[in-house]
């Protein structure tokens, strides 16, 4: 199953090549990008696409970081509060009934 995994994965890196490289061959352009505080003058349009993909890839990557700390954080907030609910019960069935008659 691993060697299948990693077929599929390879291939699929080839065929994001391949794309890559037929827009690289069909947008020869140069073009000018206007970010808000910078301007870049004659820049490709694969590079401008390839830095802007590689910009939102990362943004994407920070932000399902910080959403797998905050769940990473709350499984270890209940797992203490688990250990304590046991140990409150534990307790509790150890202690004598005193209505029982």
């Amino acid at each position: 199953m691993d060697t299948v995994r990693k077929v599929v994965l390879f291939l699929s890196l080839l065929l994001v090549a391949l794309f890559a490289g037929v827009f690289a061959y069909n947008n020869p352009a140069r073009v000018s990008l206007d970010i808000g505080f910078a301007r870049f003058e004659n820049v490709s349009i694969v590079l401008g696409f390839a830095v802007f993909l590689g910009i939102g890839w990362l943004f994407g990557l920070a932000t399902m970081g910080f959403a797998l700390l905050r769940v990473v954080r709350e499984k270890r907030f209940l797992g203490r509060e688990l250990k304590l609910a046991e140990a409150e019960v534990t307790s509790l069935r150890s202690l004598p009934l005193h209505d029982a008659d």
